[in-house]
């Protein structure tokens, strides 16, 4: 797990921007940091090294290919990359997944990606050809941004590394600014500044220094097959060895590893695989905040005991995690309203004072049918509730708090736009309507997000939901939540439930064999019975939550009567100030569930005066 960054301009560039590129984040490499400028000064690369394999530092990168016409830095582990080494059949200089890839490229060209197994995001340039390369994983596990205004190319790891090579000042991106509001996340390909994308998931791209041609290898939608015919038992059985196998490739490492343990189905079933394989305790670690509702330490204990892990629990303050804020909201570069983050920073700091590498859970929840929204999509498709739906959330609105959620989920404006109004009405989020009166500007041009997908077999609305949350929410929020938490304290984390044999696989089950008897994830809780008793998770699902309407009433009010002053509100000239009037006054006496419309906007605002003003 590394830090990377790059410029291919049409001028010479001085080697102190790319060092600047580089060095901004030096939270992604403290071990090494190395940089690349070619003969004519055109192109630049650098390089933040967190030696995880190979830790000498023959493997530091910039690398350079055996037959010296190439050069290389890259972000990220390649899982399988012992296998492609014995078919390249070829003697290496070190024993790093870097040296293997560079090679593979050159024997294979760009298609050498479909070989690999990993999380990744890397660049080669072509000395002699002139040619840069960059290819990202298959579900951007890890993070690519990027820029070709000015004649120039540049990219990197972090919003923050592509600011010093920028030659005039970013404008904020107002498209960008809706979603955000609507998602609580900023979705690819924008970022919140014009001419800063994020390069696509799945993809490889190649400049010459004039035009950045991007190309498609892998689309989830894609792999859906025409049918999904397998029977229970088989199908359990090669999930079971998928998921072995997955946990197994994770498990490489030169360094000590453990796994993030919230006592929930998804990290304890990556737990208990990696324990199964081990021949010794893994470390696994777990937080709670004390005094809270959400605290889930005493479920991963017992799990833990259960599957005699080297446990590693740490009770928190409400003001440990509240000392996060400040540097939670710093962290993401741009506006990131997931709240989770912050427990998640808190047990990646943590979990890097024992180990440099841990394994998660995320991804089981898209894969598995683990989401409440998917039942409301199902719901949704009903055609009486669908012609109704107008009338019957006039009435539910005057009914108790919970019905009044409710009736936001069912006034979606119209059926092309359901998937990210269900998403943003789930989260507590502001709807396209309020939107449309908040905004001092609303963007009218293309929609950058796709809510539809076309697939072999036809898929229910709750599969059409998780495809849509696989594109979006998986990747622009929980994978960026945990990449840039733990990241923060140079600790690398890997996702098993995101290899790509086991998503293929599971984008194949039958819907049935995910929600069976009123049971979500039904498939693969049965797999994790076979190693942890059911009667462990008869209990509500939280993970790793924080009380944040509490806090905003509480100890983050000074936040937000600072940050939705109308004083800072207008100033920013991003929304209208008697809407957040409104909203704060009904927060504040009667609509607690509006807590995150109130956190979204704070966030906004105080990253506005942090990086813009």
């Amino acid at each position: 797990m590394c830090g990377i960054a790059g410029l291919f301009s049409n001028k010479s560039v001085q080697a102190t921007v790319i060092e600047n590129m580089t060095n901004s984040m030096p939270h992604r490499g403290p071990d090494a940091a190395g940089f690349y400028t070619s003969a004519d000064g055109t192109v630049g690369l650098g390089h933040r090294r967190l030696s995880i394999i190979d830790l000498s530092s023959a493997a530091n990168q910039p690398m350079f290919s055996h037959c010296k016409k190439y050069v290389m830095v890259f972000n990220g582990e390649i899982f399988n990359y012992q296998e492609i080494a014995k078919e390249l059949a070829i003697t290496f200089q070190t024993h790093s997944d870097s040296e293997v890839i560079l090679e593979a490229f050159i024997r294979w060209g760009p298609s050498f990606v479909n070989k690999l197994n990993g999380m990744f995001a890397l660049a080669i340039y072509a000395i002699e050809k002139k040619e840069l390369y960059l290819f990202r994983d298959r579900l951007g596990v890890k993070p690519l941004y990027y820029s070709t205004q000015e004649e120039q190319l540049l990219f990197g790891s972090e919003l923050k590394s592509l600011l010093p090579g920028v030659l005039s000042k970013p404008v904020i991106n107002k498209k960008a600014v809706y979603y955000f509001l609507h998602l609580g996340y900023i979705p690819e390909p924008i970022s919140i500044y014009q001419n800063i994308l994020k390069f696509p998931a799945g993809s490889y791209g190649v400049y010459d220094g004039n035009a950045l041609q991007i190309h498609s290898y892998w689309k989830s939608e894609d792999k859906v097959e025409a049918s999904a015919s397998l029977d229970f038992d088989s199908a359990k059985k090669q999930l079971k060895e998928l998921i072995i196998s997955s946990v197994q490739y994770r498990m490489i490492a030169d360094v000590p590893f453990g796994t993030f343990l919230s006592g929930g189905i998804d990290s304890s079933m990556v737990t208990a695989a990696a324990q199964s394989i081990s021949s010794k305790p893994i470390k696994t670690f777990s937080i709670g905040i004390k005094d809270s509702k959400f605290n889930e330490a005493e479920f991963a204990k017992k799990i833990s005991t259960h599957l005699k892990t080297e446990h590693y629990e740490y009770q928190v303050t409400e003001q440990d995690a509240l000392a996060l804020v400040d540097q939670m909201i710093n962290a993401y570069d741009e506006p990131f309203a997931d709240s989770s983050s912050i427990p998640t920073m808190l047990v990646s700091k943590m979990a890097r004072q024992e180990v440099t590498m841990t394994l998660s859970g995320d991804g089981g929840d898209e894969l598995f049918q683990g989401y409440g929204m998917y039942n409301w999509a199902m719901r949704l498709n009903n055609p009486l509730l669908q012609a109704n739906r107008h009338w019957i959330a006039l009435l539910m609105k005057q009914l108790p708090t919970r019905y009044q959620r409710a009736a936001d989920v069912i006034k979606y404006p119209s059926h092309d736009k359901l998937p990210s109004h269900l998403f943003s009405q789930e989260q507590y989020l502001f709807s396209d309507k309020e939107l449309q009166s908040l905004l001092l500007e609303t963007p009218n041009e293309s929609n950058p997000i796709q809510h539809k997908f076309s697939t072999k077999r036809a898929l229910n609305p709750a599969e059409e939901q998780a495809l849509f949350d696989m594109h979006y929410y998986l990747k622009d929020d929980l994978l960026t939540k945990v990449d840039r938490a733990s990241m923060q304290f140079s600790l690398e984390t890997r996702t098993p439930f995101l290899d790509y044999r086991l998503v293929e696989f599971a984008l194949n089950l039958p819907y049935e064999f995910k929600v069976q008897k009123g049971i979500s994830k039904y498939i693969l809780k049965e797999v994790l019975y076979d190693f942890i008793p059911a009667s462990y998770f008869d209990r509500p699902k939280w993970g790793f939550s924080i009380p944040m309407d509490k806090w905003l009433k509480t100890d983050l009010r000074p936040m937000v009567d600072k940050y939705l002053s109308e004083e800072l509100v207008t100033k920013a000239g991003l929304v209208q100030w008697d809407k957040v009037n409104s909203l704060k006054t009904a927060y504040f006496t009667s609509k607690p569930y509006l807590y995150n419309r109130v956190w979204a906007l704070v966030v906004l605002h105080k990253w506005y005066y942090t990086f813009m003003a």
